[in-house]
């Protein structure tokens, strides 16, 4: 059943991709992930998390994509995703899921004299915009996510296992979230860093450990060559993976890990700023203000 989810979720892929090219938008690996398994949610099953953090569902459809590579409808690149003329004929001769999964599992060329698709530019605009930001206003107040995890009772700064300060501000309720909109980063920089954990929803976004969010996105600051996220938390015992350009293609856990182990947050409550270093793909908490 997962593997039939899976290969529908391939023809969503190659509609959002087909979508993108006809309205002019660059195709985010990760967006275009979160999209697919927007339209075609995932199983209680597929939303178990691996042993490197990362939702079954997720990474199973992140290595499926390859069968459209090999079919030669999309190509992937460090720009980007893009389908290509052939991939955009395939969204046309076989526009139904059952059509789709056999064409591609059987190798089934795309007939000749198929037409580029023309008309689907304006569905974009309907569905592509419907997720992530807009229902977080709604799920904002989601406190009472994280009320049940219990206090800890000595805090450490994050999975190096070191004890942490006391918090220098007051503990305040959850949902105030500290964001500015990163500068665009330099080479060598990625185009965008997320802390995808269990604290997501705190953060007002619409669900937990998903990359593709804004509301996990840090902020670049160019002056200290850092990412940072600010967020007051209550107090618990929290669990996160630093993943890049919005996608689970590219995680980072304890020290710096790729794939690793997710880093821990043992919190007394407060404010807690998160600090990336994409030099050494590792986290640094500072508790209170600063």
């Amino acid at each position: 059943m997962a593997t039939v989810k899976t290969d529908v979720r391939l023809k969503s892929v190659l509609d959002i991709l087909t979508e993108n090219a006809l309205s002019g938008e660059a195709s985010n690996a990760g967006k275009v992930l979160a999209e697919a398994l927007v339209r075609v949610p995932p199983t209680e099953h597929e939303k178990e998390l691996l042993s490197g953090g990362i939702p079954r569902g997720h990474k199973n459809l992140s290595v499926a994509t390859g069968k459209l590579v090999k079919a030669g409808w999309m190509t992937k690149g460090r720009s980007g995703w893009t389908v290509t003329d052939e991939g955009q004929r395939a969204t046309v001769a076989f526009p139904d899921a059952a059509s789709f999964t056999a064409a591609l599992a059987a190798g089934t060329p795309v007939p000749e004299g198929t037409l580029l698709p023309v008309l689907r530019a304006p569905k974009k605009s309907a569905a592509a915009k419907k997720p992530a930001v807009r229902k977080a206003s709604t799920r904002k107040p989601a406190a009472p996510a994280a009320a049940g995890v219990a206090p800890a009772a000595a805090p450490v700064d994050s999975a190096s296992g070191s004890a942490s300060e006391t918090p220098a501000a007051e503990p305040v309720e959850a949902a105030a979230f500290e964001s500015a909109a990163a500068a665009n980063p330099p080479s060598g920089q990625p185009s965008a860093v997320a802390l995808a954990g269990d604290f997501n929803t705190i953060l007002g976004a619409p669900e937990d450990w998903n990359p593709a969010l804004d509301q996990a996105q840090m902020s670049f600051d160019p002056a200290e060559v850092r990412w940072k996220l600010s967020a007051d938390l209550p107090a618990g015992h929290y669990t996160y993976k630093v993943a890049l350009d919005r996608s689970w293609v590219e995680n980072y856990g304890a020290y710096g890990v790729r794939d690793g182990a997710n880093h821990e947050l043992h919190h007394a409550g407060g404010r807690v700023n998160f600090i990336y270093d994409h030099t050494s793909r590792d986290i640094r908490i500072q508790h209170g203000q600063g």
